[in-house]
């Protein structure tokens, strides 16, 4: 198929580029993938050609402003961020628009940039890598708390998309992983903690609201979309004390986007479709932590209708980002 958009495809500053090394291989990839992600011009684009991707909305690297501790520098990192790759995307905006990094150590802040990107550098919405550490190294701040409810208020106000992006779980709060290095990353962690920080936002009453909320997480849901019958199931059976108005599942499939970055996995994806509705899915490929091949040639080898591989690779990307294709 032609025409693919995708949406969770990444972009490093220079200072940012050292986040990225534990998820690449050994030296000779490593030098591929730092040519691959500090660029965002003809190579890109050619990779992009050869796999029926007609535009990228780009992101910064993670976990890179989530895991600055000091404010004040968290807010210089995502301003540069943001205006460098405005400079860059600005340069071919038929192939390319922008998610805001945003220094959710302070939602003022955060919601200050994420209003300029949007109006200033017609950004079509945020990625956030997951939850946020502040002040001290061993912390971890997630967004369903109350502090960010006037952040949430402004995402709303301009009515623009919020990706949760995954980084890895903090060992001095996830001990399960002690000794098992492998499994707090890509393989399971980057899921398992991207879930519950999703799961936390449907509990939160957030959405309630702010029902006009977008959220979209990549990897065919983070596993959510397996096991939503069951915990809404649970849910009815032991709420203990839950207060989020609607059950889980019901706010995740009013409220969510997914995507198939990086799980190129046909039960997984049949699973996913029939669980949040083909509305709901859009294509994505990963880049350059996944190839662009192997997303396309996955994508473009499903065995689904036409229209319905045409509203997954391109026309929901359209309608909920508000992308002018012309």
């Amino acid at each position: 198929m032609k025409g693919k958009i995708a949406l969770e495809e990444h972009w490093s500053l220079p200072e940012t580029l050292e986040d990225s090394r534990g998820f690449v291989g050994g030296s000779a990839d490593w030098k591929r993938f730092e040519r691959q992600i500090l660029e965002l011009g003809d190579e890109r684009v050619s990779e992009m050609e050869k796999n029926g991707i007609d535009h990228q909305i780009v992101s910064l690297n993670s976990p890179a402003v989530q895991a600055v501790v000091s404010t004040n520098e968290a807010i210089d990192l995502a301003k540069r961020a943001n205006d460098t790759m405005a400079k860059l995307i600005g340069k071919n905006r038929k192939r390319f628009s922008g998610f805001a990094a945003l220094p959710m150590q302070d939602p003022k802040a955060a919601a200050e940039e994420l209003e300029r990107c949007v109006k200033e550098f017609g950004y079509v919405g945020a990625l956030v890598n997951s939850f946020t550490q502040k002040d001290k190294a061993d912390t971890a701040i997630y967004y369903d708390l109350p502090e960010y409810r006037p952040f949430w208020k402004k995402v709303s106000e301009l009515d623009v998309p919020f990706y949760i992006h995954p980084r890895s779980p903090l060992l001095s709060k996830a001990p399960e992983y002690e000794g098992h290095p492998w499994l707090m990353s890509s393989p399971w962690g980057f899921a398992a903690d991207t879930a519950v920080h999703s799961l936390r936002l449907c509990g939160s009453g957030v959405f309630r609201e702010y029902p006009n909320l977008k959220v979209v997480i990549g990897h065919m849901g983070e596993g959510i979309p397996f096991f939503l019958w069951r915990i809404d199931a649970r849910m009815r059976f032991s709420p203990r004390g839950y207060t989020g108005g609607d059950y889980l599942g019901e706010t995740f499939i009013k409220n969510f986007w997914i995507t198939t970055s990086g799980n190129f996995c046909t039960p997984s994806f049949q699973c996913a479709l029939s669980m949040v509705g083909i509305d709901n899915v859009l294509f994505s490929a990963d880049y350059p932590f996944e190839s662009n091949k192997d997303a396309a040639e996955w994508f473009d080898g499903l065995e689904i209708a036409a229209a319905d591989k045409e509203k997954i690779g391109r026309t929901n990307a359209i309608k909920l980002f508000k992308l002018d294709m012309k």
